[in-house]
């Protein structure tokens, strides 16, 4: 086949399954996990069955792909903000207040299943040890330069700002949020002693 037939055929399979995703995420949001199916996908992404089932063969392996380009989307996201920030202290932060909006903007996100569902794969973990690299990185490179704490391993601190982090799904505003990060990243940037 020609070329410019290959990527054009390559364009609509990204398109079909990018409708599929969006879709499927809609419907689970407006209806719960346990109540779409793959009928009700097919007619709102506008394909037929048979070929959404070319593309995936159940809900929650759609579920599962979405989850699985959310993750990587935020991965990707907090890596940028990293690279645009300068010293190890002012990336620190940045990745830290990334993280939080993250956070906060993912609560409420669908039912306790579709979260139980989506946080019992792998991909979350692996996602999670990443991140925790990330971190633990800044504040091991800040630490050798004397911007942060050096009492404390990068690796605990990294594991005490991941899960400070997470209190910004309960707050009620991104200011409260900006003070979060403020709080997290003063306790990682001075010594025990003061």
């Amino acid at each position: 086949m020609p070329r410019l037939w290959n990527e054009t055929i390559e364009a609509h399979r990204r398109d079909v399954r990018e409708a599929i995703l969006m879709h499927t995420s809609v419907l689970v949001a407006e209806h719960g996990l346990r109540s779409v199916t793959m009928s009700q996908i097919a007619e709102r992404a506008g394909i037929g069955r048979a070929t959404l089932y070319k593309y995936f063969p159940d809900v929650e392996t759609i579920l599962l792909a979405w989850h699985e380009r959310q993750i990587t989307g935020h991965l990707e996201h907090l890596a940028q903000v990293r690279d645009q920030a300068g010293e190890p202290a002012a990336r620190l932060r940045a990745v830290l207040g990334a993280y939080a909006h993250i956070s906060r903007q993912s609560r409420g996100h669908g039912d306790g299943a579709l979260v139980a569902f989506l946080h019992r794969d792998e991909q979350v973990g692996q996602a999670q040890q990443q991140l925790h690299g990330m971190v633990r990185d800044l504040l091991a490179e800040g630490a050798r330069t004397g911007a942060f704490r050096a009492d404390v391993v990068a690796d605990e601190l990294a594991t005490y700002c991941l899960h400070a982090v997470t209190a910004a799904r309960e707050l009620p505003s991104e200011d409260a949020v900006h003070r979060l990060v403020m709080v997290i990243f003063d306790a990682v940037s001075h010594t025990a002693d003061g």
